[in-house]
């Protein structure tokens, strides 16, 4: 175990916890669609990182509980934080289902598709307003209600991005969201659509009051 996060207050490490049980059954998912080795391989990483952070958050309270009135308090804070670890667990059983022939599993995409959510693939072209400019700018999941979880550049797969990262023509994105949500950034990503910055449409809407 490390303890490389046990200066981060108990508030930080839940937070982190729960981001990242949200990342890795997404990619645990996107792992049997895309028959992804290399997703699964991260998937297992990230459970490692969630041992640390359940780790950090027990030294933690062990460190803080004074009384048994300090006891009880923070014995919630360790059920949140095994129900997160519990999640990594599973993420974990998922991928094991890759060891399965692709053709006796087809199943499993079937299912993966009846959600609300569902877990898409899709590039981005040249003549997108998307390339050249960065996730959190671009403001993806707020304009089209889909999140990225991984994207394939140049240099590779990043899973979970950076709201930094700067999205290029040619990149692959893996994302989460609902069928409509990904029908619109489909347009948005193929250069169908001219994409709708935030700032363009907070502009828009002040328009439209002024003039009522």
């Amino acid at each position: 175990m490390s303890l490389d996060r046990i200066n981060m207050t108990v508030q930080e490490l839940l937070t982190e916890m729960k981001d990242k049980s949200e990342v890795i059954v997404d990619l645990a998912y996107a792992s049997l669609m895309y028959n992804s080795l290399d997703m699964a391989e991260k998937v297992g990483g990230l459970e490692d990182e969630m041992e640390d952070l359940k780790y950090a958050i027990r030294i933690k309270v062990l460190l803080a509980a004074r009384t048994m009135e300090d006891a009880k308090q923070f014995s919630g804070i360790l059920q949140v934080a095994s129900a997160a670890d519990r999640i990594s667990h599973a993420a974990g059983e998922i991928v094991k289902l890759l060891d399965i022939p692709l053709e006796n599993r087809p199943f499993i995409t079937n299912i993966i598709n009846e959600s609300d959510e569902k877990i898409r693939m899709t590039k981005i072209l040249p003549k997108s307003d998307m390339a050249g400019n960065t996730i959190d700018h671009l403001a993806v999941e707020a304009c089209t209600g889909t999140k990225i979880i991984a994207l394939k550049n140049r240099q590779g797969w990043v899973y979970d991005p950076d709201e930094s990262i700067k999205l290029r023509a040619g990149d692959d994105i893996i994302v989460r969201g609902s069928e409509d949500g990904f029908n619109r950034l489909i347009k948005f990503a193929s250069g169908q659509m001219a994409w709708v910055f935030p700032e363009e449409y907070e502009e828009d809407e002040e328009y439209e009051e002024d003039e009522e």
